[in-house]
């Protein structure tokens, strides 16, 4: 019969709750939850808990969200929980040795990409700009260095020509979700977890997202702006200009098969550019101050119009 596990699971945002919840769900026990410090968002900036502090507040579950560990009460108290392991996703802090080897069995990460690629902040968003063909989630043993711990398990899933941040992510969190808790399990039952060391060669670093890297160069190719687009909505967000200065957000696209003749950026018929290598189709975008809508809207208002070369 396998034993029941005290676990500790820190994570913040939206990617990490599916696994917070499927752990919730299991036989063992989440006693103590961690995540980042509620903090003020959106134009109001009223200050919000994060979705996985929400999850456990729900649930009856502790949460603490320590600024950091650099604290000997917060490292103390982590110790005090007398935990099998801790389970972390997208937590947002650097672990000291001093909470990675507090649990009995470590700390153990749920990342989302096939590792070694893509090691980092922001590994959903690069493997769409990349152009990867697939993704996935990597359990791995946490170590010192930024996800160069061993692999415990490993799976894959499809990115298309229609997989956009959002549904990777979402894709990812449910992989992730089932996975945890299959090793979980296998800890359990045998008392330890097999792991094989990561290769070093095909290290790719993810890099945080900035967002200056929303800025649309029409002079690219429309694959990789469709790319662009498909990676950094919603946040940062992709964004032009108008030829008369004015900030015109794009968000949403579709390739199409076909070929312009015209400089790129300029606005072909219902909503088509031309780029640097093939042709983009607009599907929604927001023109500065206004709501979000189609591109038909936008032509029928004037705020795109045919001819006009976007900058």
């Amino acid at each position: 019969m396998s034993k029941k596990l005290r676990i500790a699971f820190m994570g913040t945002p939206d990617f990490s709750v599916g696994a917070l919840r499927a752990l919730i769900n299991s036989q063992h026990d989440v006693v103590c939850v961690y995540s980042q410090p509620p903090r003020p968002k959106g134009r109001g900036q009223q200050v919000q808990k994060s979705p996985v502090h929400l999850c456990a507040e729900e649930n009856g579950i502790e949460v603490r969200t320590p600024l950091n560990f650099k604290d000997n009460v917060d490292v103390s108290a982590f110790a005090d929980l007398d935990l099998d392991v801790a389970v972390v996703a997208a937590y947002g802090l650097i672990l000291p040795e001093s909470i990675l080897n507090a649990p009995t069995h470590g700390c153990i990460n749920i990342h989302a990409s096939l590792l070694p690629r893509w090691r980092g902040a922001a590994p959903i968003q690069r493997a769409i700009m990349a152009g990867d063909t697939e993704s996935g989630v990597t359990i791995m043993q946490m170590e010192r260095g930024l996800d160069t711990g061993p692999e415990i398990s490993k799976e894959s899933v499809e990115i298309t020509f229609d997989t956009t941040a959002q549904s990777l992510n979402d894709a990812l969190s449910d992989l992730g979700a089932q996975m945890i808790v299959k090793d979980i399990d296998s800890l359990a039952e045998q008392g330890t977890l097999s792991s094989t060391v990561q290769s070093e060669e095909g290290v790719i670093y993810a890099h945080m997202l900035r967002k200056e890297e929303g800025r649309i160069d029409w002079n690219k190719s429309a694959e990789e702006i469709d790319r662009q687009i498909r990676a950094l909505t919603p946040w940062p967000g992709t964004w032009c200009e108008t030829q008369d200065g004015k900030r015109l957000k794009v968000l949403e696209a579709v390739l199409i098969e076909e070929s312009g003749n015209k400089q790129a950026g300029t606005i072909l018929n219902d909503g088509m550019i031309n780029c640097g290598e093939g042709v983009l189709s607009l599907l929604r975008v927001q023109p500065e101050n206004k709501k979000p809508m189609d591109v038909k809207a936008a032509l029928n208002g004037g705020y795109l119009l045919v001819g006009e070369c976007l900058q």
